[in-house]
């Protein structure tokens, strides 16, 4: 195209947008002002939607041209393409590749900084290292990288066309990181086709249609534009109903009026109404099968090349395309340069269609036998041009099944490759597209267990399905059944369902030989199973792991895991604080997680972990289980892993912070946790987790309101969930619904919850404090129960021997005392336990507790002491509900001491 028609082209696009290029400068403008005047920089989104040939390129592209030149702002520029779309990051490559290459190795190294292992093989700058990467740690980094840039680079326009047809990664991080632009001193634009928007990424579909967003329409030129383009082509000898039938077969569509016309020039049309019909069939020539057929005049090597360079799409390499086409480099410049002068294609290093539009129409022209055998040859000749299997997949992915059995072994190699830059999604499709080839029959078991591995952070129930379908057939290894038992339960436990998890790890167990793999799967069978709040044979199971375990020394993992299950197990039990801890130390290397145990060891799962750190939790070893859970928080920074694996880490970290009393750090750790959780989906176990998490900190903060309106808001009813949940969750909205009001519901709640925890044996009263919170509801109508209920639960509480547990326990009992003296023996032992406890709330509550009975038995000099004491805790602690009852208990005493002065004084 000569340079006059492109700038007739452009200018065209641009006819009737001066609102939209209004808009967009004041944007930018914004933008960088804001920069000048040394203002906090507010980000933007700009959206524009409109059909093909609308004109959204043009406009786009003096938004760049604008931000660049007058602005001087760094401007990111990405296309969606057709023919890429399956391609995983290619979108944001485009994005942040040129500014990449613009830095030595050592200062990327730089600027990734610990993101660098992480976003590097998505962004293609460092090969993948072959371990699967977590896509939400990966949409992370690229936030964090985004960030920077917009930071240090100035001002940052962003710019994205075609999003339509932007691969599924892209879009993915695209639509996440737009919540975050009004934080974020950077400019966004988009523009897309709104009725070709991709059903693999719903999450755009909605913030483009959401209620914040208001994407300007690009409507089509009116008569009068299009006489302007008429003139400006043709001068004042243009007349009228020429004009109008140029708008009227175009529809004023702003590509096909300057392609018409300039097909109106290149016939020698006059401009006048006696050529108004011959405009219908020019029309023809400028899309769809018209323009194929008017290239096929240009004779058939022409053709070819322009289909080559179809199945090619975008940044076309024209010796790719010559060899596609089966030509040499002579004939090849030949047709490139006649689809040049066609206006068909431009570029020279690189060649791309001159419009999305005609590279559709030449894609689709191909007959399907021919399309599918050339997109074979484009995937040979990717493979001999040096590049990976990954870029080679998405040809492969558009032939024919046809029982190859080399082409199943590229589809796998580049589902391991999209695996280690965090794109499950295209893993998926490749090892889906390799079981309709379909494998071998040996190989097909290994192709489901690859497929459902693929899916297991991203999908648990597609997980699920592949791996029963891989376990059903006998083709697996023994390795490989034992590994996909074990990653199938994990599927199943983190959908939550536990029971299943177990079952299923029962029968391969049955099946397996003796030895590391099958103790590996009775492992995790205990584990699902004493997970499960509603475990048939939970006496029987402990009885059995407590057998299997209480001798072991803990040799090796399989040992070590046997002895964290148990003491997991004792834990929820009651059973022995000392003993419990004994049984931990067996597994512990120098005080350390055992290689192979780490968090983000695959063989064995991070469950095993959790388990030991919150065995330290509940047994007063604070220190231990925060230094456990940190190291969690950090490996799985680290690893990339920041979807369910994170979510968990900052939760248990966050109940760590519970039990040690820092209420407003705990309750800042699971919130993120809960956020963390509730991107990944909906039931997830980890949101049960956070959910109850939040409500007991809630509640221990004295902000029943908000423990109420997150329950409310989540959810958080019966039936809960199936997995055990710490805080136990039917005990804590027994707890949520006493200090709502709602007496009986809550006696009901606990009740129920009793009985089942009692049945099973399960009598921690810190996990489930269910009879010291039923005593006090059933205190009014029923002292003698309330009693019976709390002497039994501090029974329990001795048994497990923790100063946490022991004055706990008597701090609740207290408050169904037969009478006051009572209630303050038992709340001044209390006092004394948890004196010796690092959980600095409870100790707290009973240091107010014990001062407003004193005070109610006269003895106002010990009250003022205790509560002035209990007050200073409570403010540690951040619960204002206790630091207020405080405050309240000592505001009373100077009265009451003014009182009983008066009092001595009248009877002296």
């Amino acid at each position: 195209m000569s340079g006059p028609q492109r700038e007739q082209n452009a200018s065209a696009a641009l006819f009737e947008r001066e609102l939209e290029l209004k808009t967009a400068r004041q944007a930018v403008h914004r933008l960088c002002g804001h920069v000048a005047e040394g203002r906090t920089r507010l980000g933007d989104l700009l959206l524009y939607s409109g059909e093909a040939g609308l004109g959204k390129t043009a406009l786009l592209t003096e938004i760049r041209r604008h931000a660049a030149e007058n602005c001087q702002c760094t401007v990111l520029f990405a296309r969606g393409s057709e023919s890429a779309r399956s391609v995983p990051f290619h979108v944001i490559r485009q994005l942040i590749q040129p500014i990449l290459a613009e830095l030595s190795p050592d200062e990327r190294q730089e600027l990734l900084g610990e993101w660098h292992g992480i976003v590097g093989p998505a962004l293609g700058i460092v090969p993948p290292a072959g371990q699967q990467q977590d896509p939400q740690g990966v949409r992370d980094g690229l936030d964090w990288l985004v960030a920077q840039l917009a930071t240090t680079r100035g001002s940052v326009v962003l710019v994205i066309d075609d999003a339509h047809w932007a691969d599924a990664e892209s879009l993915s991080w695209l639509t996440a990181f737009a919540v975050r632009l009004r934080e974020t001193p950077m400019l966004a634009v988009v523009a897309y086709r709104q009725h070709e928007l991709p059903d693999h990424a719903p999450q755009f579909r909605e913030l483009v249609n959401g209620r914040t967003s208001r994407p300007v329409q690009l409507r089509a030129l009116t008569p009068d534009a299009v006489a302007q383009l008429v003139h400006d082509a043709y001068g004042d000898e243009a007349d009228d109903p020429f004009c109008r039938e140029v708008w009227a077969v175009t529809g004023g569509n702003p590509f096909e009026a300057v392609e018409l016309i300039a097909k109106s020039q290149d016939r020698n049309l006059k401009p006048v109404e006696e050529s108004a019909a011959h405009l219908r069939g020019l029309g023809s020539e400028t899309r769809g099968s018209g323009l194929v057929s008017a290239v096929e005049q240009l004779g058939a090597p022409v053709l070819r090349f322009a289909y080559a360079a179809a199945i090619l799409g975008t940044e076309i390499s024209p010796s790719m395309a010559a060899n596609l086409a089966a030509m040499g480099p002579a004939q090849a410049e030949e047709c490139a340069d006649k689809l040049r002068k066609a206006r068909i294609l431009k570029g020279s290093t690189d060649l791309e269609f001159v419009h999305p539009l005609i590279g559709t129409a030449f894609y689709r022209a191909i007959p399907a036998a021919t399309r599918t055998a050339m997109h074979g040859q484009a995937a040979w000749a990717v493979t001999e041009a040096g590049q990976s299997a990954a870029a080679a997949a998405r040809h492969l992915l558009e032939v024919h099944p046809d029982d190859d059995s080399e082409l199943v072994g590229k589809l796998r190699e580049a589902a391991r490759e999209h695996l280690a830059v965090g794109a499950p999604d295209a893993a998926r499709r490749c090892l889906e597209r390799a079981l309709r080839e379909p494998p071998p029959e040996e190989e097909r078991a290994s192709v489901l267990y690859e497929l459902g591995s693929a899916t297991l952070l991203t999908s648990p129930p597609t997980t699920i399905n592949h791996l029963r379908a891989a376990l059903a057939l006998p083709d697996l290894s023994d390795e490989l059944r034992v590994d996909a038992t074990y990653r199938l339960s994990q599927a199943y436990a983190h959908s939550n369902q536990p029971r299943e998890a177990a079952e299923v790890l029962l029968t391969e167990a049955a099946r397996t030989p003796a030895g590391p793999g099958r103790m590996r799967l009775q492992a995790a069978y205990y584990l699902w199973q004493g997970t499960q709040v509603d475990e048939d044979d939970s006496l029987d199971r402990s009885q059995r792991i407590s057998e299997l375990a209480d001798h072991l020394p803990g040799r090796d993992n399989a040992e070590r895991a046997l002895l964290t299950l148990r003491a997991f197990d004792a834990l929820i039990r009651g059973e022995d604080a000392v003993r419990i801890i004994e049984l931990v130390d067996r597994i512990l290397v120098d005080g350390h997680l055992p290689k192979g145990l780490n968090w983000t060891n695959s063989e064995w799962g991070f469950e095993l972990p959790c388990m030991l750190g919150i065995v330290f939790a509940y047994t007063d070893r604070l220190d231990q289980a925060e230094e456990l859970f940190k190291e969690a928080v950090s490996d799985f920074e680290v690893s990339g892993w920041r979807g369910a694996h994170l979510a968990f880490a900052n939760h248990f970290l966050g109940m760590v912070f519970r039990r040690r009393g820092e209420l407003d750090h705990a309750e800042e750790l699971v919130r993120k946790s809960l956020k963390l959780a509730k991107r990944l989906g909906p039931n997830l176990a980890i949101k049960w987790d956070s959910i109850c998490s939040l409500i007991d900190i809630l509640l221990a903060r004295g902000d029943v309101d908000a423990a109420w309106a997150v329950a409310e808001e989540n959810g958080f009813r019966a039936p809960y969930s199936p997995a055990v949940i710490l805080p136990d969750a039917a005990c804590l909205a027994g707890r949520l619904l006493l200090a709502t009001g709602r007496t009986k519901e809550a006696i009901a709640e606990l009740e129920a919850a009793g009985r089942k925890l009692e049945e099973r044996g399960r009598h921690n009263t810190l996990w489930a404090p269910w009879a010291l919170d039923l005593a006090v509801a059933v205190a009014s109508d029923d002292p003698e129960r309330a009693k019976a209920l709390a002497d039994r639960a501090v029974r329990n509480a001795a048994i497990f021997g923790t100063d946490t547990a022991v004055g706990e326990a008597l701090r609740l009992a207290a408050r169904v005392a037969a009478d006051p003296e009572e209630a303050e023996r038992k709340l001044g032992r209390a006092v004394t336990q948890l004196r010796r406890s690092p959980c600095r709330y409870e100790f707290a509550a009973a240091l107010v507790d014990h001062g407003a009975a004193l005070r109610a038995l006269g003895r106002t000099a010990e009250a003022g002491e205790r509560l002035r004491e209990g007050l200073a805790e409570a403010e540690k602690c951040c619960s204002e509900g206790l630091v207020e009852k405080a405050r309240t208990e000592l505001a009373a005493l100077p009265r009451e001491e003014a009182e009983a002065e008066e009092a001595e004084a009248n009877v002296r």
